[in-house]
């Protein structure tokens, strides 16, 4: 229903003139629904859509699907954060000798995202340290005892 619904919203929008042609999310809102926001979710996760809502995207909306580079990067799961911030601490331990980084530290990982090219991505690393040392208590174990491995100061 909320699907139909904003289709509906949008195709009077466009029917009274409007358009959504490099509109920004949350420049259209009608009825509180952001029509922006919903046509771009509906080309991002165009693969998800039945073939009738992509017809009538296509056909009725003039919407297509995004290419792959239009694409929003996937989201980073808490999982690969935390892996990725104690890959960093183990490269920044490596080369410097120590883990007693600045609060303000970047450290740049390259990743592999499991496509043909590797990502290079900047860990705010001194963050990481910062907060880790002041939530001691609640991090998990499994963090605590790879800081501690890594050579943290906990004080």
């Amino acid at each position: 229903m909320d699907w139909r619904r904003c289709f509906i919203l949008t195709r009077r929008h466009l029917q009274d003139g409007g358009t959504l042609a490099g509109a920004e999310p949350g420049s259209i809102v009608v009825q509180g629904e952001d029509l922006t926001a919903w046509a771009r979710a509906q080309q991002t996760g165009w693969d998800k859509l039945v073939p009738a809502q992509q017809w009538a995207l296509e056909h009725v909306l003039g919407l297509v699907p995004l290419a792959p580079e239009e694409k929003p990067a996937p989201k980073v799961s808490h999982a690969e954060k935390e892996q990725r911030n104690l890959a960093a601490a183990a490269q920044y331990r490596e080369r410097e000798g120590h883990l007693n980084v600045p609060r303000k530290h970047k450290e740049t990982l390259v990743v592999d995202d499991g496509t043909d090219e590797d990502t290079v991505v900047e860990i705010s690393l001194g963050l990481f340290i910062a907060n880790s040392r002041s939530r001691r208590a609640d991090i998990p174990a499994a963090r605590a005892a790879r800081l501690t491995e890594l050579g943290i100061r906990w004080e």
